[in-house]
């Protein structure tokens, strides 16, 4: 069987971390939907650049686009939001089979608003009102602005993919932010069964800066590198458990509430000394999702060994944690840092866009 097939058995959605009109006009994402499983697509400012600026598709529509007196925001919103909607509905059948539990686009709110919990909002409503599919997730990044926006396009029936992820502290508030939300809704009278929540924990960026920081340290410290982020996913998981089937989340549960998936990205391995599956076997369990580059996507075609995978060794997990404490790694200051980064990289990216569409 597919590997790809093989993970969704084991309660995994894989979703493709790429939308392009090549995708879409030559039918290559629908291919993976038919043939691979794929049950979701996520994109950034960094993918519909390169889409764009790379992709002969777009070019009469920006031509009309740029006759017209709009600004260079809703150029790019006019060349993408018709791409989302089409994946979307290449999606619909997947969204109807699992009931809202597959089947999702997401769509980023402008990185221009991370530190704006207001802009965010207006940006979120005013998206999800454009795309107009009930299986678009409006991304939102986890900064201390966005939890506050995150609430409230929870409270008000958005559907959510809450990026730039990079530690436990962000899950932690990231999943209360969520809850936070289906309580708004719950008492402004809506309906919680029908929101959709992932949480995207960012991988490989962890590993690349903790690696530099072993690798500063030496010795025995350099036996931890590679181990970071997979630890960080496996922890996050087991907190995952806890809230979302335990007590915490029983009385939203019983109303028909989803927990909030937790979603692995930045899976694809940047240092080449390690696995290219590195951020894709050793997690594998049940209410996740893993979004993947082509590449990776590929890789897991190809070679990929499958089984249950993210509950197993978290005692291991734990103990690389504490290694990295007694190290003097700070996990939350390295997410921290790396969310800062991430951002930059977003905000560079979408300037990039603006600057094609201006």
């Amino acid at each position: 069987m597919n590997p790809l097939l093989q993970v969704r058995a084991q309660g995994q959605q894989v979703w493709l971390d790429n939308l392009s009109r090549t995708l879409l006009n030559e039918g290559q994402l629908a291919k993976m939907i038919a043939e691979d499983g794929v049950d979701g697509v996520t994109t950034n400012p960094a993918i519909f650049h390169k889409a764009i600026a790379g992709g002969r598709y777009y070019e009469d529509d920006l031509a009309a686009l740029k006759k017209q007196p709009l600004d260079a925001e809703a150029r790019y919103e006019g060349l993408v939001i018709p791409d989302v909607q089409r994946a979307c509905d290449l999606l619909r059948p997947t969204w109807e089979r699992s009931g809202g539990n597959a089947g999702y686009v997401s769509l980023e709110v402008s990185p221009a608003l991370a530190h704006d919990a207001a802009g965010t909002v207006a940006a979120g409503v005013r998206l999800k009102q454009a795309v107009a599919r009930d299986n678009v997730l409006i991304k939102v990044p986890a900064t201390v602005a966005g939890l506050d926006a995150i609430e409230l396009l929870i409270g008000r029936g958005v559907s959510v993919n809450v990026t730039l992820m990079f530690s436990l502290a962000h899950v932690d508030a990231v999943a209360d932010a969520y809850i936070q939300g289906l309580q708004r809704l719950r008492q402004a009278g809506g309906d919680v069964r029908k929101v959709m929540s992932v949480a995207s924990l960012f991988l490989s960026r962890v590993d690349t800066l903790i690696d530099k920081q072993l690798d500063e340290l030496g010795g025995d410290a350099l036996a931890l590198r590679g181990k970071a982020a997979v630890a960080m996913a496996k922890l996050a998981y087991q907190r995952y458990r806890e809230r979302f089937h335990g007590a915490t989340f029983a009385e939203l549960r019983g109303l028909g509430a989803r927990p909030q998936y937790l979603l692995w990205a930045s899976t694809g391995t940047k240092n080449p000394a390690y696995s290219d599956l590195l951020y894709v076997e050793p997690l594998i369990g049940t209410e996740t999702v893993n979004t993947m580059p082509d590449a990776t996507l590929s890789a897991l075609r190809d070679h990929g060994k499958v089984a249950a995978t993210l509950a197993d060794d978290v005692g291991a997990a734990r103990s690389t944690f504490d290694a990295l404490d007694d190290l003097g790694i700070d996990m939350t200051a390295a997410g921290e840092r790396l969310q800062r980064e991430g951002l930059a990289q977003f905000e560079d990216a979408f300037a990039q866009l603006m600057q094609l569409t201006a």
